[in-house]
């Protein structure tokens, strides 16, 4: 087991505030669901058993990542890629929704996608991750704020979106968010208790397997792997799923509540997480992740944030139920 990095360090967290709560919670109540679920761009799953967790000496044993333990899933769809800009965009023009980064005013954009002028005109940072900026006016829409859009990034996964946000479109497209269960079993991709995707090493005969970090953080990205920021969706090679960009590229919100220790006392079976808590789980890693920093990109690592927050490094992508 590694020494603990905490996992705050991965994105930054919103000081909780109950009006912007409420107004959410309000905003996904009037959203209409559209007449069916599409299942387009959605692989069935048939579920079954699976090692879920790790004991691996790379992994965060304060996060709750092991120990390792057998786990049964149920039969579920998933989609193949993350919600991109361009089926969010369609979704806030069906139903004029406002993401909760809009309500705020602002959220959070990593400092090197920022101009000098920009980090002057918004100075305030998280203490712990003085490497996140609040930048005023950054949404989905506008990714490092005012001035800056996402015309030549429709089919890069949506950013700057919180939980509550991804609830209001799972409600509009009869969706939902998967569980920390679904989403290790879809993301191992049919191998057991290896570290990624794809297999136990990084890189294979050099090639890159997904959009991380490469180079000293958080000053210098070398971006080996061809990109600083986001990438599209379709960015590398599918798992054995036909699943993409499971590892890195943006942490995707996950249904459960977040705890280190839930998995002592929850079911074997379709697990939940604990029924209540203050933070939401999310999986993957993203572009931000370092191999020797903090490489929560690995399929059993897991992080969490408040269901209020976003930044630009956190999208989601949907499940749906099997008819039974």
């Amino acid at each position: 087991m590694q020494e603990s990095i905490p996992s705050i360090c991965c994105t930054a967290r919103r000081t909780s505030n109950s009006q912007h709560i409420n107004i959410a919670s309000l905003s996904v109540k009037n959203i209409i669901s559209k007449c069916e679920i599409s299942l387009s761009n959605m692989i069935r799953l048939d579920g079954g058993k699976f090692w879920m967790g790790t004991e691996s000496p790379s992994s965060f044993s304060d996060d709750g990542e092991g120990p390792s333990r057998e786990v049964t899933v149920s039969p579920f769809y998933i989609d193949r890629y993350a919600v991109t800009n361009a089926e969010f965009e369609a979704f806030v023009q069906d139903t004029g929704y406002m993401t909760e980064a809009e309500q705020f005013g602002w959220s959070y954009v990593f400092h090197l996608f920022l101009s000098e002028e920009m980090k002057r005109d918004n100075p305030r940072f998280p203490q712990q991750t003085p490497w996140w900026l609040a930048v005023d006016g950054a949404t989905w829409r506008s990714p490092e704020g005012v001035g800056s859009n996402v015309q030549d990034r429709l089919d890069h996964p949506v950013v700057h979106v919180s939980w509550n946000d991804t609830q209001a479109y799972c409600k509009w497209s009869g969706k939902r968010l998967l569980t920390e269960a679904e989403w290790e079993f879809a993301a191992r991709g049919g191998l057991s208790r290896k570290a990624y995707p794809w297999g136990d090493l990084l890189k294979e005969d050099g090639e890159h397997h997904c959009n991380i970090w490469q180079g000293k953080f958080p000053v210098k990205n070398n971006a080996s792997d061809g990109f600083i920021g986001t990438c599209p969706i379709d960015t590398y090679k599918p798992n054995g799923y036909g699943l993409y960009n499971m590892s890195g590229n943006v942490w995707e919100w996950c249904e459960d509540w977040f705890s280190p220790d839930y998995h002592s006392q929850s079911a074997s079976i379709d697990p939940h997480g604990p029924m209540s808590g203050s933070v939401r789980s999310m999986r993957g890693g993203s572009y931000l992740c370092h191999r020797v920093y903090c490489n929560r990109y690995r399929v059993a690592a897991r992080s969490s944030n408040t269901p209020d927050s976003s930044t630009g490094n956190i999208g989601f992508r949907c499940a749906a139920d099997c008819v039974r």
